[in-house]
Formats: C-alpha cells, sequence, structure tokens
C-alpha cells in the first residue's frame, strides 16, 4: 500500500499497543498514556451506571510519561487550560515544572533530546505541523520550522551520536508543497541546514541508517515505487528497487553494522508482508525473522544501547509480539506476570535501558503508567490516565467474523453494552476512516460511550482494511460504495440473523472514510438505517479527488487505480458519489465537519447540506471554525459528542429513558 494515502484522521484516543518505534518517521513519536489494574474486574449483571458524556471525552488528569535519557526526570502531558501541555519533575519529586503553555491545540506527540523536549502541533487542524524545542525547565520554547503554510516532522533523532547532543533530521515541504526536504535542525539555535539538494530529482521520502546518513530516497513514479540508494554521503542515488503499488517492500532499519537491512515484503509471491533480513548488494532476502499465516507481520523493535532486534509485532484480533531476545523474554514474562489479562508494553527506557516507565490496559482500561527499575521487584504507580472510569462499569470489546455475501471473512469486534440482554438491541453500526487502515482491539472512547448508553457497537474491517494481506485489499479497488459498502450491510444482517439487532432501530456513523460509508449507507440502502451520523466524510468523488492536499499529488496515479480515474471512470466515481443520490435518503442525518479540514474539505458536507435543503430537508449540520479532520480540542468534542447523544436517543433510542438529561445533570454537579 503507498505510504502516504490515508483519508483518516485520529477520532479516538488510542491506547498504545506496543513499542515498535521506526527509526525514520515523517512525524514526530507519539507518546503513549497510561493506567492500571492488576485484576480483571468480574463482569456485571446488572447494567452499568450512565457515565456523563464529558468523562469519556475531557482530557486525561495525567498521559504520556517518558524518561528522559539519563533516568532522573519524568515527563508527562497534562491539561492547562483546557490543553494538553508538557509537564516535568525529578524522579523522586512531588512538584513538577511546567514547560509548555500551548493554548491553540494539545500537545501530543513529544519526546527527550538530550536535556531538550521536541514536539508539534498544526493550528486548527489545518495539518501543517510545527517542529517545536523546549528547554526541561520551560523557560525557553521555540519554533525550529516554518509556523504557517509548511508541513514539518522529525527524521532521525540522531540518539546518541558523536557532536550530534544538539541536533535531529528534519523533513518538510517548504520549497515545493508536493515533497519533503531533509535539513539538519539544531534543537538549541534553531539554525537549519540542507542536507541534499532536492530540486531535480524531488524525491518524496528518506530512509538514514545508524549514523544518519541518508541511504535510501524514494520517490513515487506513476504507479510505481521507487528505491534509490547509495552507500555514502559522497555517492549519487542511483535506482536500488521498483515496486508497482501492489507489491510493498519497505526498510525498517539498516542492520547494526549497517550493511545490511532489515525489511518487511510480500515479494515472490507472499500474500502477507513478512519481515526478514535483506542482502543488500544481492537485492535479495536471505533470512525469514518472523511471517503470520493470517496477518501482514511489519512492525520491529530494538535495543539501542545493546544493538540487538527485541521482539516482531503485528496485529491480529490483539496486538500480538514475537519476542526475540532472551533478556526482552525476562523483562515481560515478570511485567505480564504482575498484570495478567491485560496488554503491557515499555514506553520508554532511559539511555543504560535500566529505567523505564511501562504502560498497562486492555479493551476497558485506557492505560496506566509505572515507573520500574533494574534488579526491583515493584512497580511505582505514576498516572492513572483517566481515574473516573471505572473498568468494571465499562464494556468488553469481543473480537467477531462473519461472511460477506460473495465469501470473503470480515473481521470485526462487538462490543455489547454492560448487564444487558444480548437480544433485539439499538445498534451503532461504526465502520474505521482510511479506508486503508484497520479498527484494533483496545479503549476506544467513541466505542465505550455508546455502549453506555445501551447501543451495541459494530466495527468491522471491510474488504480494502489493511493487515489482512494484499488480497483482501486488492479486493477493494474502485468497490467505494460497492462490495466495500456491501460487507458493512452485511454485517448489519448478521447481527438481525443473530438476534442482537433490532431492525429498525440501526444508525451508521464513521468518521473520514467512515463518513463516507455512512452516506452510501443510507443512500444506497436507504432502508437499513433509522439515523446517521456523517464525521468529515465524503460526498462528491470528483470535487474530493481535486481537493486532496498537495503532498498526495505524487500519489494521484495509486488512487486512480485504487479508487477509479474522474476521466476513465468517471460514471463509476458518479454512481460510488453519495451527494448524486440525497433523493433517496429517508432518515435523519447529522453532519460534522471542520473548516480547515485538508483531507476532506468542508465542500464535502456542504453539498450534502446544500442538497438536501434543496429539497426542503433540514439536517443537523456543525461546523468548528478552528478544527480540520477531525475534532480534537476538548470543548468542541464535548459539543459533537452531546448532539450525537441527543441526535441518537431521539432516533433509534438506547432503551435509557432519560439518559441526556441524567448526563447532564450529573457533568453539572460535578463541574
Amino acid at each position: 500500500m503507498p505510504a502516504g494515502i490515508n483519508f483518516a484522521g485520529t477520532f479516538t484516543q488510542r491506547t498504545m499497543k506496543h513499542r515498535s518505534i521506526p527509526f525514520v518517521a515523517a512525524a514526530l513519536l507519539l507518546a503513549a498514556c497510561g493506567q492500571h489494574e492488576e485484576k480483571k474486574a468480574e463482569a456485571k449483571l446488572e447494567p452499568a451506571p450512565l457515565i456523563p458524556m464529558q468523562d469519556f471525552f475531557k482530557n486525561p488528569e495525567k498521559s504520556g510519561y517518558q524518561i528522559s535519557p539519563d533516568g532522573q526526570y519524568f515527563s508527562y502531558r497534562a491539561p492547562w487550560k483546557n490543553r494538553m501541555n508538557i509537564f516535568v519533575q525529578k524522579v523522586g519529586d512531588t512538584t513538577a515544572v511546567q514547560v509548555t503553555t500551548d493554548t491553540v491545540r494539545d500537545v501530543s506527540g513529544y519526546f527527550w533530546k538530550g536535556d531538550r523536549l521536541l514536539y508539534s502541533r498544526d493550528i486548527n487542524g489545518d495539518e501543517n505541523f510545527i517542529v517545536f524545542s523546549a528547554s526541561r525547565d520551560g523557560k525557553e520554547v521555540k519554533a525550529l520550522t516554518p509556523e504557517k503554510g509548511v508541513r514539518a516532522g522529525i527524521m532521525d533523532d540522531l540518539h546518541n551520536l558523536p557532536g550530534m547532543e544538539t541536533k535531529v533530521l528534519v523533513q518538510m515541504n517548504q520549497r515545493n508543497p508536493q515533497v519533503f526536504d531533509p535539513y539538519l535542525c539544531d534543537i538549541v539555535s534553531g539554525e537549519l541546514k540542507p542536507l541534499y539538494d532536492n530540486s531535480k530529482e524531488n524525491f518524496e521520502g528518506w530512509v538514514t541508517d545508524h549514523t544518519g546518513t541518508i541511504r535510501f530516497a524514494t520517490k513515487t513514479d506513476g504507479t510505481d515505487n521507487v528505491f534509490y540508494y547509495r552507500a555514502s554521503e559522497k555517492e549519487p542515488f542511483t535506482e536500488y528497487m521498483r515496486t508497482g503499488f501492489k507489491d510493498s517492500w519497505s526498510p525498517l532499519l539498516f542492520t547494526f553494522d549497517n550493511k545490511n537491512l532489515i525489511v518487511s515484503h510480500n515479494l515472490n509471491g507472499r500474500d502477507k508482508t513478512a519481515v526478514v533480513e535483506w542482502d543488500l548488494a544481492g537485492k535479495k532476502e536471505t533470512k525469514l525473522l518472523f511471517e503470520n499465516a493470517d496477518y501482514d507481520v511489519s512492525g520491529v523493535d530494538w535495543s539501542r544501547k545493546r544493538q540487538v532486534l527485541t521482539m516482531i509485532t503485528w496485529e491480529g484480533e490483539k496486538a500480538e509480539k514475537h519476542i526475540i531476545d532472551e533478556q526482552t523474554k525476562k523483562l515481560y514474562a515478570f511485567l505480564e506476570g504482575k498484570f495478567p489479562g491485560y496488554e503491557v508494553a515499555v514506553a520508554s527506557e532511559n539511555d543504560d535501558e535500566t529505567k523505564r516507565t511501562i504502560w498497562v490496559g486492555s479493551d476497558r482500561v485506557t492505560g496506566r503508567f509505572y515507573y520500574h527499575e533494574d534488579g526491583k521487584d515493584e512497580l511505582q504507580l505514576l498516572c492513572d490516565r483517566t481515574p473516573w472510569l471505572k473498568e468494571e462499569h465499562l464494556a468488553e470489546m469481543k473480537p467477531i467474523s462473519y461472511t460477506s455475501r460473495d465469501g470473503m471473512t470480515i473481521h470485526g469486534y462487538l462490543t455489547l453494552p454492560v448487564g444487558r440482554e444480548a437480544k433485539n438491541l439499538p445498534v451503532v453500526v461504526n465502520p474505521h476512516g482510511g479506508p486503508w487502515a484497520r479498527d484494533g482491539w483496545g479503549f476506544n472512547q467513541e466505542v465505550q460511550f455508546l455502549a453506555n448508553r445501551g447501543y451495541a457497537v459494530l466495527q468491522m474491517d471491510f474488504r480494502g482494511s489493511t493487515g489482512y494481506g494484499r488480497k483482501h485489499w486488492e479486493a477493494s479497488f474502485k468497490q467505494w460504495g460497492k462490495t466495500m459498502q456491501n460487507d458493512i450491510t452485511d454485517g448489519v444482517e448478521w447481527l438481525v440473523k443473530q438476534g442482537i439487532a433490532d431492525p429498525k432501530r440501526v444508525a451508521i456513523y464513521g468518521g473520514s472514510y467512515g463518513g463516507y460509508a455512512t452516506l452510501a449507507g443510507i443512500t444506497f440502502t436507504p432502508d437499513l438505517y433509522a439515523c446517521a451520523v456523517d464525521y468529515v466524510g465524503v460526498s462528491n468523488m470528483f470535487t474530493f479527488m481535486n481537493t486532496v492536499p498537495p503532498y498526495w499529488e505524487p500519489f494521484k496515479k495509486m488512487m486512480y487505480e485504487m479508487v477509479g480515474d474522474p476521466k476513465a471512470d468517471s460514471l463509476l466515481l458518479r454512481e460510488a458519489s453519495p451527494v448524486f443520490f440525497v433523493d433517496r435518503i429517508k432518515c435523519p442525518l447529522f453532519i460534522a465537519q471542520g473548516a480547515n479540514d485538508p483531507r476532506v474539505n468542508k465542500a464535502e458536507s456542504d453539498q450534502v447540506v446544500e442538497a438536501l435543503k434543496a429539497r426542503g430537508i433540514e439536517v443537523e449540520y456543525m461546523v468548528k471554525d478552528n478544527e480540520g479532520h477531525g475534532f480534537h480540542n476538548e470543548e468542541n468534542r464535548f459539543d459533537f459528542y452531546g448532539a450525537m447523544e441527543k441526535f441518537l436517543d431521539q432516533h433509534i433510542g438506547s432503551g435509557y429513558k432519560g439518559a441526556t438529561a441524567a448526563a447532564d445533570s450529573t457533568a453539572k454537579k460535578a463541574a
């Protein structure tokens, strides 16, 4: 799958599954959030108490704990003036110093570089991310990249390289909005030094070795992905590997002697990607490190200090890992013994790899952070991310599968409300965004919110969802609104046949491609749904193709192959565009849109609203002027989910009479 194309935004706060962090990234490393719970709470037989909407969507109490490279400090994120900011405290102390004072957007991804912290944010959801550097004491915060109209990110943190103590590699599209050029950046002075004159080749991506040297450059050539290689900075790039976009060949990291590669690929007839050692000179796989018969495998983790691979990771029904290092096996055996039945991950380590923060979570636990030192049996609780959410009041997310009408196995997740018989329930069908992404097992605040209101929630990895191999992905080509939509419809019918769903009380809600699937659902199968919520969804395939961000332009030919060519496939795209079929809509519709959305332009939502109004039909429409592809600011989340709660209660009724009023009353009392 071409790496540059994904229409989905981040709509929910998903938990960290494992600490597999590629050494080359187009954006800042993301911080995981943490929570605890040593023993699984037994399921309650009675319905759970109604939890205020704000409790699901307000900022966490604390989140994203990391330990400093020298092991002397903790950093974390916490709310300040309704925005998540970075704080630092010395290990063993109880007071913290506020490092950032951002009121524009939340600080999300951040990491340590020496005694400074690097993070990024955009302005009002435009996804032109700015990289910032902050001193540990918070006395100096500066923007390292342009603050308007440029998208930037960290490419390599140059970890512990001699002479690079205050340097990182960044990439940004300042020169040409369609491609990203590499720079050496001094995080103290802010000096930016171009690393390569990219004006002729216009390479789009870069891969560094363990010395921080750029060894690979990548670009898209029509429908081919092309990799260019050089042995050193003194040599020119020459073409090394060319693959069709349906093939996957992804360098994950160089071997620790910088002579060969660790690669994830599905060449030579493979349907699922596997992680292998790759001979650079011979251009061939030399050793299979791990593969799985049912799922793509593409994640690796390693010890920077010991220079060894530690584990290979992938996502099956849940997050999975294959540990290949004895020291790591012992550590995880110890940690998993402390938290049986829960997901456990090392979230951060000091440079000596003797001190670490540990994340523990599940489908009903948003995550807790602990502190652990080598040689000690106990773990110190650092943060309960959302102490107001009690595990015993939340619902289990169960992996499920069903068969589509053409015989394909569709995997997904079903979450049933606590303490209610799984019979004749109101249902919210929740197709994911992407569409070349997938749903996963873990805490999902939207799902838990809906289940707490008495709704069953169905998520499905329809064809095209990633992680299930090449055939499953390719089956989605030029199938928007067709077999991809059938997979969603078949899931609803499966729930009805199981007796779980009340066929008269089925709603559909999704964001991004999920918003498209919502509009497709109520136009192409208008009798199936009682109401619908479209969140930043595509409505018109033609206008959508014309308004994608400039850095997606190199991938347009691939998009035409995967979705449809506006000229050659004009009839296909018209048939797949819900905006041309709004006259079929029978059910109430609620639309939410960010005014600055760079992926799904506001015009996508405006067209549907205008078409319905032209027919004399009012549609509930929420626009946030300071948001983009999904609502990230806390106050906007409250507005959206509060409105959605009332909308769903009005049209499919959860069985909790007066649920909205009770939640509002509880929230007001708490405030």
